[in-house]
């Protein structure tokens, strides 16, 4: 019966922003099924964690192959696919991200809807349909969302991203389930433009520096949420 109650609510809000947002997901998530089923495959083979923490969101997090040797004491989990936007999370993540129970949902979208023409404020409404959407399903799961990064192939964009960030971080900071990670200001040199070792010669995905730089970002983050999460229970 509780799951029949999740997968309502799964229904009622995918209707309610797919007609609110004028965008075919439906459509857009016929693009990344191949890649969700071959995630859905290696499952089979080898089921991950449950109740641990999904990393979910576009190629940055799928290109993060370090990501459980960054963090080796916690069950982490990599859902990325590139070249999504923000708002395919409410088709991929019923897929990928919920069937897992995680306790945590580390987010990073965002940067590509604004590429392709998306306002600020739709990246930001983006955010809240997802964040609702992701609450209605797991009601006692965090979300630590990482803010939009400095691309130096994107620096038209820069203060767009700049602006949902602090929006986007904002809106996190009047919820306790939510946590914003500033990755975007460490990823600034000292004229405020992207810092060029963080990036691959496409001047867009990460290098390896840029992982640790993210990696030491994020990880006191997963530890306080685990330790608070730790402390409450009886």
């Amino acid at each position: 019966m509780k799951l029949s109650r999740v997968a309502l609510a799964f229904l009622l809000l995918s209707s309610l922003t797919f007609a609110a947002d004028a965008v075919d997901l439906s459509r857009r998530y016929d693009r990344w099924q191949p890649k969700v089923d071959r995630y859905l495959e290696r499952d089979k083979a080898n089921p991950p964690p449950l109740n641990g923490i999904v990393f979910t969101g576009s190629s940055s997090i799928e290109m993060w192959t370090s990501l459980q040797k960054d963090f080796p004491d916690l069950p982490v989990v990599r859902r990325g696919i590139g070249s999504t936007w923000l708002l395919d999370q409410l088709t991929i993540a019923p897929k990928l991200v919920y069937p897992l129970q995680p306790h945590t949902v580390v987010l990073y979208a965002g940067e590509n809807d604004l590429q392709d023409n998306r306002t600020v404020a739709e990246v930001v409404d983006a955010f809240e349909q997802v964040r609702a959407h992701l609450f209605a399903a797991l009601p006692d799961a965090r979300l630590v969302f990482l803010a939009l990064k400095p691309s130096p192939s994107r620096t038209a964009i820069l203060e767009k991203m700049r602006e949902a960030n602090d929006r986007i971080g904002a809106l996190c900071a009047k919820d306790p389930r939510c946590t914003f990670v500033d990755v975007f200001t460490p990823m600034l040199d000292a004229t405020g433009q992207p810092r060029p070792e963080l990036y691959l010669a496409d001047r867009l995905h990460m290098t390896p520096e840029g992982y640790r730089l993210w990696t030491s970002l994020v990880a006191p983050v997963l530890d306080r949420v685990f330790s608070d999460a730790a402390s409450a229970s009886p």
